[in-house]
Formats: C-alpha cells, sequence, structure tokens
C-alpha cells in the first residue's frame, strides 16, 4: 500500500471527474478513521473528528492542519473548540473526491 502522506497534493482547476464510489472505498483503505458523507447535492468528502484534552490542544492541532493545507495548496474546512476540531475535505473544482483529498488526510493524521 502506497504511504499517501509521502505524495503531494495536486492542484485541481476542474475538467476531471471526481472519483467514483469504487475509487474512493478504494482510497478510503489507506487513510485512518475518515469517514465518507454526501452533502445535499450528493457531492461526497471526507470528515473526521479529533479529540483532545482542552481548547489549546485543539488549537494547535488546527493551525499545524492549516501548515499543511497551505504547504500543499489545498484547503479543508475546520470548525474546532475546546477539545475537538472537524476536518472536511473535498476537491472544490470538482465538487468531489480526488487522490489529493485522501493525500491531505494521510498528512493531517501524521501530526498525532
Amino acid at each position: 500500500m502506497n504511504d499517501l502522506s509521502k505524495k503531494k497534493c495536486m492542484p485541481c482547476e476542474g475538467g476531471i471527474p471526481p472519483f467514483d464510489v469504487s475509487e474512493i472505498h478504494n482510497y478510503l483503505k489507506k487513510v485512518d478513521g475518515w469517514d465518507v458523507k454526501q452533502d445535499d447535492l450528493s457531492h461526497y468528502y471526507l470528515i473526521k473528528e479529533f479529540k483532545f484534552e482542552n481548547f489549546l490542544n485543539s488549537q494547535n492541532f488546527v493551525n499545524k492542519v492549516g501548515e499543511i493545507a497551505e504547504n500543499e495548496g489545498h484547503h479543508p474546512d475546520i470548525w474546532f473548540g475546546w477539545g475537538y476540531a472537524k476536518i472536511k475535505i473535498f476537491t472544490h473544482a470538482i465538487q468531489g473526491l480526488a487522490e489529493s483529498d485522501f493525500i491531505l488526510a494521510a498528512k493531517i493524521d501524521k501530526i498525532l
């Protein structure tokens, strides 16, 4: 199995189809604990909630996620507060999932 965390996110400007369900399930096996969900328009995304002991640990984690996102040029949606952080990842240009989304998820998991 390839270590996705060692790959680089590739910029997507659209023009490619998002992963289908089969591709999503193949890549989901390569990341730990991420869920695949659909929004109201049936677009797929990755989501995961992380638990922490306090607000400062949540904030530190989110700051590290932000650094990775900037370095990769791939930016997730982030919610956080006392004891938690929730990360949602998808490729905005295609309104769905691509390899870069799973790469970003794998890199985020390496923070912990």
